[in-house]
């Protein structure tokens, strides 16, 4: 085995490059907390906080739910069940995964010295909500929606209004597309008795959650806006998320998900990154 493989391995593993769905949004907690450029030193704690968090979610994620995903033909390549990964490499990672997360979080703001448990909480008790409830998609979004809740608290040290409304936007984003997600194994999912949107209330009724979901996305986005200091990007920003929303709902429709991948990993992507883009111009 090559010196490279483990590190693409691992890459694999947590799906690095899906760090870009939270990341953009840590970053616009962390700009409009402060109505400008944080310092370099901020920037730098929240991306490696973010870097370690995700890492730790995803290697909990593939630890717990290894026995499902060598049940699952789309899931059975993984690299656990796949044993191209051992189940104590992973635990190790992990472990290292914390370690970076905690050293980050110790270099932020001391409220966060104390918040520091939420999410880890969080990541362990979510691969186990699927089990028993449908509202599992909830619990995800909430997870996620503590990257702009996070990064805005580690620089200032409170958590105003229009954090939580920032972060009830992102938990509301994330859950609508974890719902059409769930469409990928609806009746291998029923099998086992998983819960979901999908196998509780059927293909349609998956649709109209995400749906409303996602309004609840951009009312959220506009309340947040209305109690800031923001200028004519902000608005331009709401503006093309709902756009990519809109556009994201129409790539796939009950009876059609040809174009699932590209509505969940590539239009999500985008979403973040644009909505980001859009705030920095507002605070510059």
């Amino acid at each position: 085995m090559t010196a490279i493989a483990y590190p693409r391995r691992f890459y694999s593993l947590v799906k690095f490059e899906h760090t870009v769905f939270a990341l953009p949004f840590a970053y616009v907690g962390a700009f409009l907390a402060v109505d400008g450029v944080p310092s370099a030193h901020d920037l730098l704690w929240i991306t490696v906080a973010m870097v370690g968090a995700r890492s730790l979610a995803m290697g909990l994620n593939r630890l717990i739910d290894a026995g499902l995903d060598a049940r699952n033909p789309r899931t059975a390549r993984r690299e656990l069940p796949a044993g191209l990964l051992s189940k104590a490499q992973v635990v190790l990672f992990c472990v290292g995964s914390f370690a970076v997360f905690l050293v980050a979080v110790y270099q932020l703001d001391p409220l966060v010295h104390w918040l520091w448990p939420i999410p880890v909480v969080g990541f362990v008790v979510y691969p186990y909500l699927k089990r028993w409830t449908w509202l599992c998609h909830l619990w995800l979004g909430a997870v996620d929606g503590l990257a702009p809740l996070g990064a805005w608290a580690a620089i200032t040290g409170h958590l105003p209004w229009e954090a939580w409304a920032l972060g009830g936007a992102v938990a509301l984003w994330v859950a609508g597309f974890d719902c059409f997600y769930a469409l990928l194994d609806l009746e291998v999912d029923r099998a086992p008795g998983l819960q979901s949107v999908a196998t509780r209330f059927g293909e349609r009724g998956a649709f109209w959650a995400a749906r409303l979901l996602h309004l609840g996305t951009v009312a959220l986005l506009l309340a947040a806006g209305l109690g800031l200091d923001v200028a004519v990007w902000y608005w331009l920003g709401v503006a093309v998320v709902g756009g990519l929303l809109a556009y994201e709902h129409s790539l796939v429709r009950p009876g059609d998900l040809r174009r699932l991948d590209t509505a969940f990993f590539t239009m999500n992507g985008v979403i973040s990154v644009a909505f980001f883009a859009f705030v920095l111009a507002d605070v510059l």
